[in-house]
């Protein structure tokens, strides 16, 4: 009788501890079979250059989807939707997607004006806001918002490379500075000015431009007339490539530096002239698809069988989609590492813990890192000259320490 009571106890206990430990646990968005993620593009408007972000997400986890059926058996479900690069637009549609379609977190969206436009809705709501294309000094602010993780190369820290490259390799150059007059062209003033030190004194003339402004012909035109020798062109894609094209057209040669997220060829230097471009000098931190240099690296190989499959239209020089690549890789592995407790609490502790995560397409040596209180994933970057057909390396990797 107690040998049969014992074992009656001892089932019982195993019954009860068994599911407990198989207990799967779901946030908004989450089944057995399905996830569903919100992203914000602009498909339209002002922003539209960078519409790559949305195409190349959506092709991401279609092919997860299509070839390994999913993150751990469940079918990403991406809900990609136009804001039209319109801070209001992107309220609105981020309101339906969290309380009307219930995803499970917002990832991969894209723009600075529009992410910080619903920063403190969706850490009020404790929603993730992850691994978005935008960059300013409170989209970073860990402390204060720690839901909003940004993948991105950090507009102050790109400031900050051209800022020091110049103190120290051109300690003489009259700069002239242009540069957006929104958060993503005060961002970069602000670390190119930090890191210039005591060489501000160096910047001749400093004029802005408004994302509506028709050309910057009138901008160009007032830095050559200041004796400037450097250009510092703090843009996004369009103004990039007419003031690339009016700085050719009236036979100015200055030493002209372009910030990473305008110095796609596709995107930016195809519109302006290929011939107008050479010598241009930006930034980069992944290995881009124009550049021979990685004709025989597997990772590229992949990667461009990936786009000739899934992008078929769309031409895989565009740096955009590089990085949007391994953002949506990125938020593959946190949904991997979640398992099946598939909450917005342990999305988000997983992607805070990407500790030396290597990407194929990151430049060798170089690893992603995050931090409960430090959201600054990329801190590193080689400078690059184009020759009229690829960014060419011209420095060693520079390090800003924040």
């Amino acid at each position: 009788m107690r040998a049969s009571l014992v074992t009656l106890m001892a089932a019982t206990a195993l019954a009860v501890v068994v599911p407990a430990q198989a207990q799967k646990n779901y946030g908004p968005g989450v089944s057995d079979t399905e996830i569903k993620l919100g992203q914000t593009v602009a498909y339209s408007g002002p922003g539209s250059a960078y519409s790559m972000v949305g195409r190349m997400s959506v092709a991401y986890f279609r092919m997860l989807n299509e070839t390994k059926g999913g993150i751990n058996g469940r079918k990403i479900n991406l809900l990609s939707v136009d804001d039209a690069y319109s801070p209001p637009k992107t309220v609105e549609v981020t309101r339906k997607l969290v309380e009307s379609d219930q995803v499970l977190a917002m990832v991969n969206s894209m723009g600075t004006p529009s992410q910080s436009a619903v920063q403190k809705y969706l850490n009020a709501k404790q929603v993730p806001q992850l691994l978005f294309y935008a960059s300013s000094p409170t989209l970073h602010d860990s402390k204060s918002t720690p839901w909003t993780v940004p993948f991105a190369f950090a507009y102050e820290i790109d400031g900050s490379i051209y800022g020091k490259y110049l103190a120290q390799a051109r300690p003489n150059a009259r700069i002239g500075l242009l540069y957006q007059n929104d958060d993503v062209g005060k961002s970069y003033v602000r670390g190119f000015r930090a890191a210039l030190g005591a060489k501000t004194a160096n910047i001749v003339k400093e004029v802005s431009q408004e994302m509506s402004d028709p050309t910057v012909d009138t901008q160009i035109l007032q830095l050559q007339a200041a004796g400037a020798d450097t250009l510092v062109a703090f843009v996004s894609n369009k103004a990039q490539a007419q003031a690339i094209k009016k700085v050719a057209a009236i036979g100015w040669k200055p030493f002209y530096i372009v910030p990473y997220i305008s110095s796609s060829i596709t995107s930016v230097l195809e519109p302006a002239g290929l011939a107008n471009s050479v010598g241009l000098v930006s930034s980069y931190w992944f290995k881009a698809p124009s550049d021979p240099t990685w004709a025989n690296d597997k990772a590229m190989q992949d990667y461009l069988a990936f786009f000739r499959k899934y992008l078929p239209n769309d031409q895989p020089g565009d740096t955009t989609s590089v990085y949007t690549f391994m953002g949506a890789q990125l938020v593959a592995l946190a949904l991997e590492r979640c398992g099946d407790n598939l909450t917005r609490e342990n999305l988000l502790k997983q992607v805070q813990g990407f500790k030396d995560v290597e990407l194929g397409m990151l430049l060798p040596g170089m690893t992603i890192n995050f931090r409960q209180d430090d959201y600054y994933p990329i801190r590193q970057a080689r400078l690059a000259s184009f020759d009229g057909k690829a960014w060419k390396p011209m420095t060693d990797l520079i390090t800003i320490e924040r």
